[in-house]
């Protein structure tokens, strides 16, 4: 290798302390960007993988591929994010009402308000008592439009809840299609009644089948493994406030989506 370097009129001294240098420097940021990593990684909880690291750090000037930052979290610092469980399989009572599955897994709009998706979820306190949350949903940006956390699963709640999301949406001009499962909270006749009433188009899912309202499943499991699964709530208030700050502050603000390309639905219905 010298001979070459003297061949071209370099000083090897000047080539070795040039890569030396070089390398110094490459260690120095690739520390910094670790330690960056190390410092989300624990200040979420673990619940970042590499595709929502590599947005985080762009965010702060670390401008590094999803390739890259996989390599550090998960070769070098054995840091990986949090499983989500698979949701066990419950079984449906029979419904009153069923309405036509009108999207077919098409999970997408062209504009918000135009299709919504709606579930339940169960939530435990510290002494193991259950609470139910619903929550609605904007297909066209994952964004959450309503959300609220009760003690007992009823028509009453889903019908609170939908009432909460056509509050909070004043420039509704059109019909807007709800698609939940066949429970009997959405297939009451008090819930599709209210539905009736203010111009709002119920589908439903296949019995049985979860696929069918996939985007609340996931959005479920993002909710109790990124929020609830991680503390223990000795009041049903600190319940409440948790999950409506993770709802309408750090899922629909913060939190990159995959779906939007990874920024957050605040910001993707803003740049429609």
């Amino acid at each position: 290798m010298r001979w070459l370097l003297r061949r071209l009129d370099i000083c090897p001294n000047a080539y070795y302390n040039y890569r030396k240098h070089r390398k110094a420097d490459y260690d120095t940021q690739k520390s910094e960007v670790q330690a960056k990593i190390r410092e989300i990684y624990h200040e979420h909880r673990g619940v970042d993988g590499y595709r929502s690291m590599t947005v985080y750090l762009a965010r702060q000037g670390y401008r590094y591929s999803p390739t890259t930052i996989h390599k550090y979290m998960n070769t070098e610092m054995k840091l990986f994010s949090i499983v989500r469980p698979k949701k066990p399989v419950c079984g449906h009572a029979k419904p009153h009402k069923v309405f036509d599955n009108m999207l077919h897994q098409d999970f997408t709009a062209e504009k918000p308000n135009q299709k919504w998706c709606t579930d339940f979820t169960y939530l435990f306190l510290k002494n193991h008592e259950v609470r139910y949350n619903c929550t609605i949903l904007d297909l066209y940006d994952r964004s959450v439009i309503a959300s609220i956390t009760d003690r007992n699963i009823t028509s009453d709640l889903a019908v609170r809840t939908l009432k909460k999301a056509l509050g909070s949406q004043p420039s509704i001009k059109e019909g807007i299609i709800l698609h939940s499962d066949q429970g009997t909270q959405y297939t009451s006749k008090a819930f599709t009644e209210f539905c009736e009433s203010v111009n709002v188009t119920q589908s439903m899912s296949k019995a049985g089948y979860p696929y069918d309202n996939a985007p609340m499943e996931r959005y479920f499991n993002t909710l109790k493994n990124e929020c609830t699964n991680l503390y223990e709530f000795t009041t049903e208030e600190a319940l409440y406030q948790t999950v409506e700050e993770f709802a309408y502050v750090a899922y629909n603000h913060v939190r990159p989506h995959s779906f939007n390309g990874y920024r957050t639905p605040f910001e993707t219905r803003n740049a429609a």
